[in-house]
């Protein structure tokens, strides 16, 4: 029986997971997956995941410090702990996110990326198949640009909801892009009261507009939908670069057999109609002043980055607390 997911595939989508919950992962197959605080909060918490939580517990008794830097220690060991296991069921990469924290301080940003990528290495974990998540606001995107091209590794900017966050990703030479479709469609819901569905959904259609313009113009980034509140988005972007997708909605397409035709195709989004080319690249202000008309996406990424700060704090304090027992 051929499933919906199965066609999805065959578009030319590259289907990532979008958890932290190992067991699903392996059901679905897809070939890369994605983490971020909140989801490894609720992976943490299930019993099956002990022995991750006790790897990463062992590891921060064993760095020593204050019992808040061996917090910090345990939580970038539970990432890897979590990356390594991940990266046993699927063929391709993990994207793992740096501290919403330090989404506005470029330098600590890189530095936590290469220790990041350092325990990746210690476990047997090159750095080929590891994508540093990495919010996007100018810090962000000027720490990912040192990272890809300075240190030769790859980075996942996330939380985009503006065109002027890809714009600028792209032009930094960035391998990856999560623009964030559903929570563009909440906003639009919440600020107008009308529904959406498929090809009129905002989320939606700021994603085609980013695929046209990259194509259009040459840009190599990838772009990988991402939050998505229902199969409709998912069908209507049939054929982009990547989409991650929660295992609700995996299960949802694995369980339906209806053809998902494609919807995009680089060969067309080139002969589309033209979009014209703008720079950020060094013109901060431009940028700032391009994320501040954008309503939505300013909303959509502070509010983004304080939910995982705030999460990355709850998992903290869990491990916290386990190590004050330990």
């Amino acid at each position: 029986m051929t499933t919906s997911l199965d066609y999805l595939k065959r578009t030319g989508t590259v289907v990532v997971s979008d958890t932290g919950d190992i067991e699903s992962i392996g059901i679905f197959k897809p070939q890369d997956a994605t983490t971020n605080p909140s989801l490894l909060l609720a992976a943490a918490n299930k019993l099956q995941y002990a022995r991750l939580v006790d790897a990463a517990i062992k590891h921060a008794k064993g760095k020593g410090g204050t019992i808040d830097q061996q917090a910090c220690a345990a939580m970038d060991r539970l990432l890897v702990e979590f990356g390594k296991e991940i990266l046993t069921t699927i063929p391709g990469r993990i994207s793992t996110e740096v501290d919403a924290r330090l989404s506005f301080d470029p330098e600590a940003t890189k530095a936590k990326a290469r220790e990041i990528i350092t325990l990746y290495e210690s476990v047997g974990i090159k750095k080929e198949r590891v994508l540093i998540k990495i919010a996007s606001t100018w810090e962000g995107i000027q720490a990912a640009r040192d990272l890809e091209h300075k240190d030769g590794i790859h980075c996942n900017l996330t939380l985009m909801f503006g065109f002027a966050q890809a714009v600028a990703c792209a032009e930094a030479g960035i391998t990856l892009i999560s623009p964030f479709v559903g929570r563009i469609l909440d906003w639009h819901k919440k600020t107008t009261g009308k529904d959406y569905e498929g090809d009129d959904d905002p989320g939606v259609k700021s994603v085609k507009k980013i695929y046209n313009y990259f194509k259009q113009h040459g840009y190599k980034t990838i772009i990988m939908g991402a939050s998505f509140r229902n199969v409709g988005e998912i069908k209507s972007l049939a054929g982009i670069d990547f989409l991650t997708i929660s295992p609700k909605l995996l299960e949802e397409l694995n369980c339906s057999t209806e053809p998902v035709p494609k919807k995009l195709d680089a060969q067309k989004a080139a002969q589309a109609d033209p979009i014209p080319k703008i720079s950020y690249i060094n013109d901060e202000s431009e940028f700032r002043w391009a994320l501040l008309q954008d309503a939505m996406a300013f909303e959509k990424l502070h509010e983004g980055i304080k939910k995982f700060a705030e999460d990355g704090d709850m998992l903290k304090n869990l491990l916290r607390e386990k190590l004050q027992k330990a």
